[in-house]
Formats: structure tokens, sequence, C-alpha cells
């Protein structure tokens, strides 16, 4: 068992060549697709997941390597039995294979994290003095919030992909002083799924003496990145948007920064030597590779998880779940143009490349309680709200900075039942469908024929206020 754990572990993560036609081609196997939820209507259905973009299914190969090693789980970097020592190998053999699944420069720290909120955390703990930071708007509250310790600038929306590149070229050229400074920006918007141009948006930033750090949480689900290729100083990501639980996240990249950094958590793992000085202090040496920031016994399970993603989505082919994808949005798209009440929302236009994330609006609905009905009536799972991008989301719907938006239902009165009207006030929140390489295209049909049915049927059923979520009536 120990040789099979080893030989899938060291697997590289070259990209494969797909062997079917994308037109053809099959979902990828994931967790639940088989599991029945009822309706309030009666009976039950098998439930359509599509909220990839908060949480993607797990990948059915990536649960059975999980259980294929959790009987041989073992601590990390601390013992000396056998088991530990896989669990070791395991560990630093993930790390190799995130490497060359971001196609990492020889020399980049490949850091395990929680999440893409804790990477980019990390690295923001992690900035030299005086540092100037500049981001988007548009960005998730992940990129967008933690940079309190440097000097931010926030960036308005832009209109158009080149739109983008000269807003920053602007910005970058008019700071001062001048010195270190470090651009955040998406891969991939988790509210409209455009696509950002993020090689030209590294080059300005390089062009400006300025580092860049993508947020790739909802591109490497979708499309391959390459850190080469794009030329950016760091990736972030989440394990539970690759397809894999637990909890694990990645910040991949240059290592100057990190090492020179105090340790994001001190303890057992980052420091190196620890010592009693004769003053009665302490004396600690810190460890220079991406341990220093990986304090405490690490999640194994969770980064072994991640490993198994990277190879399985590379054994997979890019090529075919991209063309998939794209049929899939394709499909999405075609079949809300034919609901005249459904706005999608859009910074790019309707030409922009996207992944399979569409947020939109429905004329007479209240967004909480269209999702209620979505997931009551036919049991789909889609997200209703701001989505942790709340400036993007106003910008799209037209509100001021001010203006109240909230996930939920603010135009009942708690216990008050909603009805459909074309006269309801318009709300600062929206729905957002999100699919990826596990989603069947029954699910994407049901989706479409729901919102055409719920748009000129209305509810069948009755929906109430519950603690700021709409809910059905019992």
């Amino acid at each position: 068992m120990s040789a099979s754990l080893n030989a899938t572990a060291t697997a590289t993560a070259a990209p494969a060549t797909a062997a079917c036609d994308p037109a053809c081609a099959e979902p990828l196997a994931v967790l639940g697709r088989d599991v029945t939820v009822p309706l309030v209507t009666g009976g039950e259905v098998t439930y359509a997941a599509l909220d990839y973009a908060a949480s993607a299914p797990a990948l059915q190969r990536v649960w059975d390597d999980v259980a294929a090693y959790a009987p041989y789980y073992g601590s990390v970097h601390r013992g000396a039995g056998y088991l530990s020592q896989l669990s070791t190998d395991l560990f630093e053999q993930s790390r190799a294979a995130v490497a060359a699944f971001l196609d990492c420069r020889p020399a980049d720290q490949v850091v395990f994290t929680r999440s893409t909120t804790d990477s980019l955390n990390l690295l923001a703990a992690a900035l030299p003095a005086g540092c100037r930071v500049f981001v988007f708007e548009t960005e998730h509250h992940a990129s967008l919030l933690p940079w309190d310790h440097a000097q931010v600038t926030y960036l308005d929306a832009p209109r158009t992909p080149g739109e983008a590149v000269a807003t920053l070229e602007r910005a970058l050229a008019d700071r001062h002083p001048y010195g270190p400074a470090l651009v955040c920006v998406t891969g991939a918007s988790n509210v409209t799924g455009e696509l950002w141009p993020v090689k030209e948006l590294a080059a300005a930033a390089h062009a400006h003496g300025a580092r860049i750090v993508l947020d790739a949480a909802q591109l490497a689900p979708h499309h391959p990145v390459s850190v080469q290729e794009l030329d950016v100083d760091w990736v972030a990501f989440s394990g539970h948007k690759l397809y894999a639980p637990f909890g694990s996240g990645v910040l991949a990249g240059r290592a100057d920064w990190l090492q020179q950094a105090q340790p994001y958590l001190a303890g057992g793992g980052a420091s190196r030597k620890v010592a009693r000085r004769e003053d009665g202090g302490v004396e600690v040496e810190w460890h220079t590779t991406a341990a220093r920031h990986e304090a405490g016994s690490p999640n194994v399970i969770g980064v072994y998880a991640i490993a198994s993603a990277c190879r399985a989505l590379a054994e997979a082919g890019f090529d075919a779940l991209v063309a998939r994808e794209r049929r899939l949005i394709a499909k999405v798209r075609a079949g809300l143009a034919d609901v005249p009440q459904v706005r999608i929302l859009s910074l790019f236009g309707d030409d922009a490349p996207r992944v399979g994330v569409l947020s939109f609006v429905v004329d007479g609905w209240n967004s909480s309680h269209f999702a209620a009905a979505l997931s009551a009536e036919y049991g789909i799972g889609v997200r209703d709200g701001l989505f942790c991008a709340h400036p993007l989301v106003r910008t799209l719907l037209g509100g001021a900075a001010q203006e109240p938006g909230e996930c939920g239902a603010p135009d009942a009165a708690p216990g008050e039942l909603h009805r459909t009207s074309s006269g309801a006030a318009p709300t600062l929140n929206a729905i957002r469908v999100s699919f990826g390489a596990g989603t069947p295209d029954e699910h994407v049909d049901r989706f479409v024929r729901a919102v055409k049915e719920l748009v000129t049927e209305g509810a069948k059923w009755q929906y109430r206020t519950e603690e700021g979520r709409c809910v059905p009536a019992v």
C-alpha cells in the first residue's frame, strides 16, 4: 500500500491531452452527484449543485486518494516512525505537485495555508516597510481587505481589459515616494466570471517596478495557471474551489519577501533553533524555507487532497475541460437571454471570455426569494447576495457606495410572505450560478428551465423571511 501511495504522490502534473472531442466529454466524477433532495411541492430530485464558485464538490478521484492514505496518516516533519516518514514524504511531494501544476519558477516557494484569504493575509503580513498596494474595487474581499498595514490605492472598476491596464499604469506612474509596490488582481471574477488581463497587468506592474499577486481562486479550477507564462510574482488559491475538501490553500511564488518577514505564526515548525539567552530571554532562528510560515501541525490530508486535485485536473486535460465549460456557459447565457426580465451582470461585455460563473438579477424578484424558489421547488443550489465583493456588485447594479445591500430579503418584514410582483423595489443583491468540471448538462438544462418557469408562472409556494433569509413558508 505504501508503495502505491508514493507512486501516486510522485506523479507529475504535466498537462495531458484529452482523448475525446469536448462535445462528447463527460463531466468529471464528483461526490454528491447522486444525492437527492426533497421538494416543497412533493417528491425528490437529484440535487443540482450550481454553486461551484463558493465551494466545488470534491472530485471522486480526490476522495479515493485521501481514503487510501487515511489509514497511513501520521505526524509531518515530527516523527521517526514509518507512518510519519510516509506522511512527510507525501506532504513534500504534494508541494512539488502543486509547483508543477502552477508551472512555478525553480526558486519559487509553495506555502500551504488554510485558504486564499489566509494566503493573501500571509503575503500582507510579509510586505516590506513602506510598500504601496494597488487593488481594483472589483476584487473579492479576500483580495480587497488584507492590506491595512500598507498604503492602499483602490482603483475604480474598469469597463474593458484595456482600461484595466491603463488605469493601473497611471496609478503606478503617479505613486510617490517611489518604493516597493504590490498589485493584487483576480484572474477570474467571482461575480461575473470574466477573465482579467493578468499577463498585461503583470507587465505593467513590472515596468513600474512593482510586483503582482494573482488571486486564482476562481481561475485555477477552470483554466491552466502558469506562473512563468503570466509572469506573476505570487499565486494564491483555495483547495475547496479546486475540487479538494478539508480547508487548505496555497501561496506560491517568490521567496525573498517571505524569507525576510517575521513568521506568519510563531511556533513549532517555523523555528529552526530556539535557545535561552544569558539575559533570560529566548533566541530564535527561523526557517528560511516555506516552513517559516507553516507553524504548527499542518493539514497533511488537506494538502494531499490539493495535490490530488491538481493531478486529476492536469490528467483530464484543460483543453477538454475549458471547451466543455464554454459550451455550458453558452447554453446558460442563451437560455437567460430568452427571458427579458433577466439581466446578466458584466464589466467587460457579452463577448468577454469567462469561466462558469454568472450573476444576474430578475425584474420583480428579490434575489433571495428567487434563489429560495430554485432550491425548494427545483432542487437547484445557487447563491444570492453580494458574494463577498460588495463594491463590485454595487457598481454593477448602479448602487451608491453607502446604499445598503445584504444577503437575504430586505423587501419583506420578518414573517411576511413574499409574492412575485413586477413592481417590487430593486434590491442591491443578485443571484449567482456557477459550475465546472463536474456539472452534468441536465443540471444546466434544469436551471434554465426553472428560471423561465419562475419568471413566467411565478413561484408555486409561498416564502417568508427568517433571520434575514427567504425560506419556504410552512
